[in-house]
């Protein structure tokens, strides 16, 4: 038995879980945005492109970010 296969399996499944994880904390992100970020000028709608648009880098952003800056502001 080759010693690459089963490291090849690690990194198989380290991808999934990573890919699965980023996943499910953008489509939180996104309905996290549309449902709770006022609708005061166009910042939920350019909060919304930026998350669609940069999948889980624009997530973690927000959540980061703009989900702190929001509770502290709105208290949601």
């Amino acid at each position: 038995m080759s010693t690459t296969l089963p490291i090849f399996i690690l990194f198989l499944v380290l991808g999934l879980v990573l890919g699965l994880g980023g996943t499910i904390l953008w489509i939180w992100m996104i309905v996290d945005c549309a449902t709770k970020e006022p609708s005061n000028g166009n910042d939920k709608l350019i909060w919304i492109v930026i998350i669609v648009l940069t999948h889980w880098v624009g997530a973690l952003i927000y959540l980061l970010v703009r989900r702190p800056q929001r509770i502290a502001m709105y208290g949601q």
